[in-house]
């Protein structure tokens, strides 16, 4: 009398174990399958100038007291948060957003980014830099220094550098903005953008960027100034289409 019903719930049971086995095995394909990230000929580039409106900060003089040696170095050294040229702006960070992106896999170049200790100051102020690329520090001065790289998403570590000494080498593994100082100098400061995608830039002393090879889809493009802030703008790119996009800080 009893056997019918306790085969049906036996098959219930068995059928909803599978469903989930199959389930959980689908989305973990999904979230862990990326596809090596392959040139087809059809990408876009995306290019533009960064300008400022408004009256231009000031640009001050750095007291280098604590640190007498530095004045050999750096006679005259100023402040680099706003860095222009005819309103056009340097050292803003442009990068892209998508969730497209999250399907590529990147391999990282196996060429070093640069970072360095030059006149008691970071050369260059705002670098960019991929997930897992390794970064060499240079202490190109006749002083110690000291490189302490202030994250958010990896481990913060910090290391003094004598003079005449190896580059430190460094590797991020996760997405981030880094903020180095320098202990000893607290003037000295940079920033290190970290992506897990090669599609980013730093204006040059003309505002400049270019940023190529991005696959058709959809973005938002980021530009960030450490002083002016962050702005973004939506995009859509279709094959090979080379777009002028020119972003405006305002001084205030």
């Amino acid at each position: 009398m009893t056997t019918l019903p306790i085969l049906k719930l036996t098959l219930v049971i068995t059928t909803c174990l599978a469903v989930a086995v199959l389930s959980s095995g689908q989305d973990a394909g999904v979230s862990t399958t990326k596809k090596p990230y392959v040139r087809t000929g059809y990408e876009a580039t995306l290019s533009g100038t960064i300008t400022f409106t408004g009256k231009q900060p000031k640009t001050l003089l750095i007291d280098m007291s604590a640190d007498p040696p530095c004045y050999d170095l750096n006679p005259e050294p100023t402040t680099e948060s706003v860095v222009t040229n005819k309103r056009h702006l340097a050292n803003v960070l442009v990068y892209v957003r998508s969730e497209a992106l999250n399907s590529y896999k990147f391999e990282p170049t196996d060429s070093p980014a640069m970072l360095g200790h030059r006149g008691c100051r970071y050369v260059p102020h705002v670098l960019g830099m991929e997930v897992g690329q390794p970064l060499n520090i240079f202490n190109s001065d006749s002083i110690i220094h000291n490189t302490h790289a202030v994250s958010k998403n990896n481990s913060d570590w910090n290391q003094t550098q004598p003079a005449g000494t190896p580059p430190l080498k460094h590797t991020f593994q996760k997405p981030d903005l880094i903020a180095f100082k320098d202990n000893q100098h607290p003037w000295e400061k940079a920033y290190v953008g970290v992506f897990d995608h090669p599609f980013f830039a730093v204006s040059d002393e003309l505002g400049n960027y270019r940023i190529e090879g991005l696959p058709p889809g959809q973005y938002t493009v980021v530009a960030w100034h450490e002083r002016f802030g962050e702005k973004t703008v939506e995009i859509t790119f279709v094959p090979g289409e080379a777009r002028d996009l020119s972003f405006t800080f305002d001084a205030k």
